[in-house]
């Protein structure tokens, strides 16, 4: 492997820009995913994308792209002003809801492109390229929700602005956890226990007991411009998709230097059906209007159970 190359030039732009990819069919959430997109679901009354733009929003970045696919128009109209439902709760004098419907359209500038073919998420990255405008970008997945108490991507883009390259976002799984995930192997003489690693290389859904390490990708990313580029040269790989991580490989090996931020907090992954029922718990003890009842409720229902 050729020696890693220092950050130059624009690899440390500010990370101004993010990319949500909201383009799948959402078929685990069948059959509420017929006719309502499932980044829309709601975590008790707000849904999980907005939790993710609003993430994105509080770590500097002012613009954000929305991968979407046919019939999922819903996505981008969530983030428009609705002047009539305004002006109907303003007469009632509902101040509380008019502040909620304002929140998710004033948090960035939304913008959106169709991904017409589901090609995997390097292809989805790859209709970023015009948005990017030759800036970094950072990449969130709406299945992956990090609690707003813990701060995963701002620890992302400071290791992005010292080191520049690739950043991604890490979680320590079991070992037999791993072979679900994208895992890494780490540069010689990285401490894996730290809170930021240095990382070699990027294996697929390892088999566990060929698994270089128990550290596992997670829906956070920072790219550099170059990863553009190398997608368009990216063959597709199984399923006919266009992998993200072979990209990323690509620059790996070529001496781009990649950085992974380990994350100890909480973290909700919306994207199974168990887990989206757990996040909606958790978050249900929280609300402002319903936590306290809730969580009384809860107690003695768990009791009586």
């Amino acid at each position: 492997m050729p020696p890693r190359q220092p950050p130059h030039g624009a690899a440390n732009a500010p990370v101004r820009k993010a990319l949500i990819p909201a383009a799948g069919r959402g078929t685990r959430f069948l059959p509420l995913t017929k006719s309502v997109p499932k980044e829309l679901a709601p975590l008790v009354t707000t849904p999980a994308l907005e939790y993710v733009v609003a993430e994105a929003a509080g770590h500097g970045v002012t613009d954000v792209l929305l991968v979407v696919s046919q019939g999922k128009a819903a996505v981008g109209e969530y983030f428009q002003r609705n002047l009539e439902l305004e002006a109907v709760l303003e007469a009632k004098g509902d101040l509380a809801g008019l502040a909620a419907i304002r929140r998710a359209p004033s948090l960035a500038t939304i913008h959106e492109v169709e991904q017409l073919t589901p090609r995997g998420l390097g292809d989805a990255v790859a209709h970023g390229e015009d948005f990017a405008a030759g800036e970094p970008i950072a990449v969130l997945l709406p299945d992956d929700l990090i609690d707003d108490r813990d701060h995963l991507l701002s620890a992302m883009i400071d290791v992005f602005a010292e080191h520049g390259g690739i950043v991604l976002g890490l979680i320590d799984v079991a070992r037999e956890e791993i072979s679900k995930y994208g895992c890494v192997s780490l540069v010689e003489g990285s401490d894996a226990s730290g809170d930021v690693v240095a990382i070699a290389d990027l294996v697929e859904k390892p088999p566990a007991d060929t698994a270089p390490s128990t550290l596992a990708i997670i829906g956070r990313y920072i790219l550099p411009p170059r990863i553009f580029e190398v997608l368009r040269a990216t063959q597709p790989g199984s399923g006919g998709e266009v992998q993200l991580t072979d990209a990323m490989r690509t620059l790996a090996h070529e001496g781009v230097p990649v950085h992974g931020v380990v994350f100890r907090g909480r973290r909700y992954d919306t994207g199974d059906r168990l887990e989206y029922v757990k996040a909606v718990v958790q978050l249900a003890q929280r609300h402002p209007g319903i936590g306290e009842e809730f969580t009384a409720w809860l107690r003695e229902y768990v009791s009586g159970s």
